[in-house]
């Protein structure tokens, strides 16, 4: 047995030397602003992005979708490089193209191989310097993303979403949908567009990340020769002030009985990107856990709440989540039920809340921070993820957090911890709540906030 087990142990890592054996990410600020940040390794590919530091959250009432629209027409041509030309570019070298928008953050990225990392730094240099934002893409794109706006509404999940956020920060951006509206795309002008990009699309708030086959010294080199044009801003107004956020408790009700199922989201505030508080919220969220009718184990679960939605078919599936921005965040759950279950399972996760802020114990604490250290490490599997992560968290925390500190922070906490951070945020505080589906059952919301304590003699 001593024999057979010699080789795997002469091959295998500890997770500590893991941690510790992960390349430095090493950053370069050019003269005007813009941060390139990248993890060099051995992979035969590398993927390339530009993370820019604005979202809906920076949007008006007018243009509420701009930031979205843009993501539809970055690869789409540029001043240079006409439609045609730029798709048979990106497709002579293999490469894939994708981007995302949301609330605080844009991001255009290129995943290709790693000898064409300086081809992928001057396309995205020419994306974020000279979109064509043709007339004729606008057009086609405006019914492609009208088309989307349809299906969004389809989607119950998204929806109950954007409602809390609606409900939790009214008449605040943060409100606002990352898509926008439909009257807004209808009648959104090449010169909407063209002032968005001019306005927040400046170097001090860009971040060109990489991660793969790369050296750092030929990225800063294609850097300077690529994106010297992106404007400077000065450093008063390098980044501009955050449009503020208030944190409202309150409801929004969508009820419809034609809908099979309630989709219910349940939030109190939560803290900003760079609160420590957030490492111990995690470690409350995996306490807590989430299930699925598809998941195995039945009443075997490791997490009281779905143990107790197993036993007394509670739900559909339920799941926690902490939505961070800058300065605030919704930190809660979402669960889906049927509509005579709502008010049993609201109950039970509500007084699964208490119980993180009066009795979590050690051992289950301990098992979710090896859930948490796990889901770290796994998300981290390949160059596109080590890049996105690179970008978000020089944009969020102004440097990258090595995987080592996360591991660290986790490791620091302990149940009194736990107990305290959510007696911080959840004892006693005014939920935000969305509701969609028939939802006759929910409670009225006074009720529901009187749920959010107990009364202990």
């Amino acid at each position: 047995a001593a024999l057979l087990t010699l080789p795997r142990n002469r091959g295998a890592a500890t997770y500590a030397q893991t941690l510790q054996n992960i390349p430095e990410t090493q950053v370069t600020t050019l003269d005007n602003g813009l941060r390139v940040a990248s993890e060099e390794s051995n992979q035969p590919t590398c993927t390339v992005g530009v993370w820019i530091g604005v979202g809906s959250r920076y949007e008006n009432e007018k243009n509420n979708g701009a930031g979205y629209f843009l993501e539809h027409l970055a690869f789409k041509g540029t001043k240079k490089r006409p439609g045609t030309a730029f798709e048979k570019e990106v497709e002579s070298m293999g490469a894939h193209l994708s981007g995302y928008t949301s609330r605080e953050q844009t991001a255009y990225y290129i995943k290709a191989l790693s000898k064409d990392m300086p081809k992928v730094v001057e396309l995205l240099g020419d994306i974020v310097q000279n979109c064509a934002l043709e007339e004729s893409q606008i057009e086609k794109e405006r019914g492609v993303i009208l088309q989307e706006l349809k299906e969004l509404d389809s989607n119950m999940t998204d929806v109950t979403f954007d409602y809390l956020h609606a409900t939790a920060y009214q008449g605040t951006p943060l409100a606002r949908t990352v898509e926008g509206t439909t009257e807004n795309i209808r009648h959104m002008t090449r010169a909407d567009l063209a002032s968005y990009v001019d306005t927040h699309f400046k170097a001090p708030r860009m971040v060109l990340a990489a991660a793969g086959g790369i050296s750092h010294k030929e990225l800063v080199d294609a850097a300077k020769q690529h994106f010297s044009g992106v404007p400077f801003a000065y450093k008063e107004d390098a980044v501009p002030a955050l449009p503020p956020c208030r944190f409202t408790g309150s409801e929004i009700r969508a009820r419809d009985d034609g809908l099979p199922f309630a989709h219910i989201a349940v939030a109190v505030e939560g803290p900003g990107w760079a609160d420590p508080d957030n490492i111990v919220l995690n470690v409350a969220n995996a306490v807590m856990g989430r299930y699925d009718r598809t998941f195995g184990g039945g009443k075997n679960q490791s997490s009281r709440l779905a143990t107790l939605a197993v036993e007394h078919n509670l739900c559909h599936s339920f799941q926690t989540f902490n939505t961070s921005y800058s300065d605030t965040g919704l930190f809660g759950f979402h669960f889906v039920c049927d509509r005579l279950s709502i008010d049993d399972m609201m109950f039970c996760a509500q007084e699964e809340w208490m119980r993180l802020c009066t009795s979590t114990t050690e051992s289950e604490v301990k098992r979710a921070k090896n859930y948490l250290r796990n889901a770290m490490v796994a998300q981290l599997d390949g160059t596109t993820p080590v890049c996105e992560n690179i970008g978000s968290h020089l944009l969020q925390y102004g440097r990258r957090i090595p995987l080592e500190e996360w591991d660290a922070r986790i490791a620091a906490v302990d149940a009194r911890m736990v107990r305290e951070v959510c007696s911080k945020y959840i004892y006693d505080k005014c939920p935000a709540i969305a509701a969609v589906g028939p939802i006759e059952q929910l409670l009225d919301y006074n009720r529901l906030r009187s749920a959010m304590y107990w009364i202990r003699f």
